[in-house]
């Protein structure tokens, strides 16, 4: 074990947390294990992947993106609002066209982050605001609806993909889980992806190397963007009644999932397939939390807020202890 690299350490306990999470509330909540659990949590997991993978690319950076939840919102309004006078578009058009209204949004705050030089935080949490105010006038208080939409998209939460031992694997769960394996591929095949570590890694360095850091964190905030327009139309699609507050709070949930995942908040590491399990994991104990009823609600954003406080503590520590051991090794 020792001789394990340490991202697959943190890969291997996260699985055995996430084994351990479902046990638990298996002897908690009847009929826990069955395949309407499962596709319960795995359709909810759909719409926060996506968000999730877009926000790790910014955190491998050193940056964050707050907005993305208020992204969410925008874009699932706007795109119900066009499929409503536009019912007969193709649906890999209205994919690109979320994708594309969300990778706007992400370029705005690349802009002001990369060359304005205003921190992530700063920009993202006043883009958050902004965004949503923006949905709130633009709506005008109205609804889009599921009569609004077309037959494909009102469809689409409930077709399946494949079944796999009983259980059905939903195509909005293929669609959030092949966002992740492409992302994944990019950064562990792609030399110009491979710049996203090197960033987050050492700045400096990544400079004197040649690479044009802007460029990179204005290219990571784009791609937050879009992966956040995906998640706008599987909420389309699963909700279909879009209202002003659509994606509120979603940022907590990225954030949650990307750090628990094993994406160093310190930038320069992590993996897409950490980001999944974490995802997994971050939804498993949100929906749990829902039928326990041994504990409120209210609960569930506090646990996710100390879910955040202790992967951190831990990344930070994990961090320091390699630091030093490798200090020692080079002495």
């Amino acid at each position: 074990m020792t001789r394990l690299h340490p991202q697959t350490l943190r890969i291997i306990a996260l699985f055995v947390a996430l084994l351990a999470t479902v046990l638990f509330f298996s002897t908690q909540i009847d009929s826990y294990l069955s395949p309407r659990m499962f596709t319960r949590i795995t359709t909810s997991a759909a719409v926060i992947l996506p968000i999730a993978v877009g926000q790790a690319i910014v955190v491998m950076t050193r940056n964050i993106d707050l907005s993305i939840g208020s992204t969410v919102g925008v874009v699932a309004y706007l795109t119900g609002e066009f499929l409503g006078g536009h019912p007969d578009l193709h649906p890999l058009v209205v994919a690109l066209l979320a994708m594309g209204i969300g990778g706007v949004m992400g370029a705005i705050n690349g802009v002001l982050v990369a060359w304005g030089r205003v921190p992530s935080i700063i920009v993202t949490l006043g883009t958050l605001a902004l965004y949503r105010s923006f949905l709130v006038q633009y709506s005008d208080a109205k609804t889009i609806t599921t009569a609004s939409l077309p037959q494909w998209l009102v469809d689409l939460p409930q077709a399946n993909a494949f079944s796999l031992f009983g259980l059905d694997l939903r195509v909005t769960v293929v669609l959030a889980l092949l966002s992740a394996l492409a992302m994944g591929l990019a950064l562990t095949r792609l030399r110009a992806a491979r710049r996203i570590y090197a960033e987050g890694s050492n700045p400096d360095a990544a400079v004197m190397a040649g690479i044009n850091a802007g460029m990179v964190v204005f290219v990571a905030f784009v791609l937050s963007g879009a992966f956040a327009g995906l998640s706008g139309l599987i909420f389309l699609a699963k909700f279909g009644n879009i209202t002003v507050v659509a994606g509120m709070g979603f940022e907590l949930k990225a954030v949650a999932a990307v750090v628990v995942g094993g994406v160093s908040i310190l930038g320069g590491s992590g993996s897409m397939i950490g980001v999944v399990i974490g995802c997994v994991l971050v939804d498993t104990i949100d929906n749990s939390l829902t039928r326990w009823e041994l504990v409120s609600e209210f609960w569930r954003d506090a646990l996710l807020g100390m879910l955040i406080m202790a992967a951190v503590t831990v990344d930070t520590v994990m961090s320091r202890s390699l630091g030093r051991l490798g200090g020692k090794g080079g002495a």
